[in-house]
């Protein structure tokens, strides 16, 4: 996806299509929270739906969204309108419903009118900025809504459920650390020591996940603390901590390893469901009938599940594995 922020007034219309109804086109994310009403920082989101072309060839869609705050006392100023420009680089003809989820940081807390205006992109060698006013069969729509919290703004979106990722990652964890105390004391090791040092694992497994995450992920402008996390970190990181660990407290390290690895392919079938359901990892977009509808929080559309594939292939990986260190 392709993102331009511009200044000044909106000039260019697009002719609009003939629409469903506003509400169904273009949405704002709303916090059902009245605690965290108001509290800083605030972010506005929103969401713009339309339907893929039943065929021909993978196209792009931009979008002008422009905004206004309402209530506002005296001459408006340039925080209180913003105009941004969205583009989905490659559309898939017979992928279905799409949605394009925008968010706008660092804005004015109150209540915003919104608009959203299909736009085609001009000749940029004579206006880098210039679109071209050509129909287009998406609809024009407009709504009005309220800022929310921004840290919940950041990874809500159509398809998204809030704090899945988290639970089912916890959850992947406390399976994982529970066989392999099951185990532990099927092959006569020292039960507790082990699952000390698997907690201590788990920790620098956790470091090694957003350091790996921001190794290869340099172009996002993300502190360690909001970035993402990378399995592939998680494995190296706790692996090198539980060989360690596991030559200090001196527990054979060919056996620990043999308890401890059907546990970590449990905690990652567990764990990428979260991914499914929270909007990461997300898979390529396609028109394919075995595909699901799902979302990376930015755009909503029918995708090739990876993260459900990865869960059924560790969790089958899973079960042959404890049955070879139980027999």
């Amino acid at each position: 996806m392709t993102v331009e922020r511009t200044k000044g007034p909106d000039n260019v219309r697009v002719p609009a299509a003939r629409s469903r109804n506003n509400d169904q086109t273009l949405q704002v994310m709303q916090l059902n929270c009245s605690g965290m009403e108001g509290v800083t920082p605030q972010a506005l989101g929103f969401t713009y739906w339309f339907d893929a072309k039943p065929a021909g060839a993978p196209y792009s869609v931009t979008i002008r969204f422009s905004g206004t705050r309402q209530g506002v006392e005296g001459r408006a100023t340039s925080s209180d309108r913003f105009s941004v420009l969205r583009t989905v680089d490659r559309v898939i003809p017979g992928s279905g419903r799409v949605a394009l989820t925008t968010r706008v940081l660092d804005i004015e807390q109150g209540e915003w009118q919104i608009t959203a205006e299909p736009v085609l992109p001009g000749s940029k060698a004579k206006a880098p900025q210039a679109f071209v006013a050509r129909r287009t069969t998406l609809p024009s729509a407009s709504t009005s809504g309220t800022t929310s919290f921004a840290p919940v703004v950041r990874v809500r979106a159509p398809g998204v459920r809030l704090g899945a990722w988290p639970a089912l990652v916890l959850t992947g964890a406390v399976v994982a650390l529970v066989l392999q105390a099951v185990l532990a004391q099927h092959r006569g090791l020292p039960t507790l020591r082990l699952l000390a040092v698997s907690l201590i694992a788990s920790v620098v497994g956790i470091v090694g996940a957003k350091l790996y995450y921001l190794a290869t992920h340099r172009d996002e402008d993300r502190g360690l603390l909001v970035t993402g996390m990378s399995i592939q970190g998680f494995v190296l990181g706790a692996i090198a901590a539980v060989i360690l660990g596991g030559l200090l407290v001196g527990i054979p390290i060919g056996q620990y390893l043999d308890v401890l690895a059907p546990g970590l392919l449990f905690g990652m079938a567990i764990g990428r469901l979260g991914c499914f359901f929270g909007g990461c990892c997300a898979g390529k977009a396609t028109g394919s009938r075995w595909a699901l509808w799902s979302s990376d929080r930015t755009i909503g559309v029918r995708r090739i599940p990876v993260q459900l594939v990865e869960s059924a292939v560790a969790g089958a990986l899973a079960v042959l594995a404890t049955g070879a260190v139980w027999w």
